[in-house]
């Protein structure tokens, strides 16, 4: 399941804003009862285990976009400071996702922390750490691209 890498991506690339509002467009979709979530969308999707997961959709997208801040025009993208803030961003939207789920999955199931870390968060460590490796070149080579939509005169000089 790619969702949460591009969760991820909304953010590390559009910015906090921007990528918050994407995820809460895609919610709404799903909330609607438009076919976005693994399982039927609608609003009792909120009552099951992936709940959880999809409100870490947000606050891992909003974390991972404050911390990269908006994208710019002459973003270098081999600059060590642009890469480390990619690179946390995408950790901590990784890490929000599943923590939101984890921890909605241990109060839906009156589970202990340990056992819905081991229900929620372990089974997806490999494929998150895989999509994490992936999102960071991805997003290092998209900022540019979305900054010329979301901040056009960021490169240029004028204000």
């Amino acid at each position: 399941m790619l969702k949460n890498l591009f969760v991820v991506l909304a953010g590390t690339v559009l910015g906090g804003f921007y990528g918050g509002i994407a995820v809460l467009i895609f919610l709404t979709a799903g909330i609607a009862g438009i076919p976005v979530f693994v399982i039927p969308g609608g609003p009792g999707v909120f009552l099951t285990p992936l709940g959880g997961y999809l409100a870490g959709y947000f606050a891992g997208s909003l974390a991972a976009g404050l911390v990269c801040g908006l994208p710019t025009i002459n973003e270098k993208k081999t600059s060590p400071s642009i890469l480390f803030r990619v690179g946390i961003a995408s950790f901590l939207g990784f890490a929000l996702i599943v923590l939101c789920g984890a921890l909605y999955m241990m109060r839906l199931n009156s589970m202990s922390f340990r056992a819905a870390l081991f229900a929620g968060v372990v089974p997806f460590i490999i494929g998150d750490s895989i999509k994490f490796i992936v999102s960071i070149p991805l997003a290092l080579k998209l900022r540019p691209v979305a900054a010329r939509y979301i901040n056009p005169d960021s490169g240029n000089g004028e204000k």
